[in-house]
């Protein structure tokens, strides 16, 4: 019994494998080729199909299942917080603000004049941070009569599978102090 059952696996597997009935190997052996004419096996043979063909129909189904509850669940992403002008002195700290919805979660990067900002999780010496929110801290605005790296205009981009968002544009400008007639330093653009 154990042999029949063996040899009846073994025919099973190479039903599975697409192994024709009228292969060499079936030819030589008349007990496994009268084995495979009988009923039962016919039986079996059919049963092992159906088996077969009802599993790929159920994994064909749970996979469009899933897919179909992603594609409700799952949101591109759009801007809820735009970015603001500011006007900041040199050296000071200043926020950009920005903040994204979607699903899954969207990835925020910040772009001024269309290049791509360098933050802390590029280079941990940056003075510029993003923050959890989506936001672009600067630690301090730097500004010099030569170079002007944090001046410009600035949009975050929103980004998941689903798609992108970019904000509105955000200028961000360097005042310089100026003294007013009251002795007074104040933020303006002289």
């Amino acid at each position: 019994m154990q042999v029949v059952c063996f040899l009846v696996v073994v025919f099973a597997g190479l039903v599975m494998l697409g192994v024709p009935k009228h292969h060499k190997g079936f030819r030589r052996h008349p007990g496994l080729t009268a084995l495979l004419k009988s009923q039962w096996c016919k039986r079996l043979r059919s049963q092992l199909h159906q088996s077969h063909q009802t599993l790929r129909r159920s994994h064909k189904c749970s996979q469009v299942f899933l897919r179909s509850r992603l594609r409700q669940e799952d949101t591109p992403p759009r801007i809820v917080e735009h970015p603001s002008d500011l006007i900041v002195s040199k050296g000071e700290p200043a926020t950009l603000n920005c903040k994204a919805e979607g699903r899954p979660s969207p990835t925020v990067e910040w772009y001024k004049d269309g290049e791509r900002v360098e933050t802390d999780r590029d280079n941990p010496r940056s003075q510029r941070m993003l923050l959890p929110s989506g936001s672009l801290f600067f630690l301090r605005i730097v500004h010099g009569r030569r170079s002007k790296p944090d001046e410009g205009s600035y949009v975050c981009v929103a980004r998941n599978y689903l798609g992108e968002a970019v904000s509105h544009n955000a200028s961000l400008e360097v005042a310089s102090k100026c003294r007013t007639s009251s002795g007074f330093f104040l933020p303006l653009r002289c």
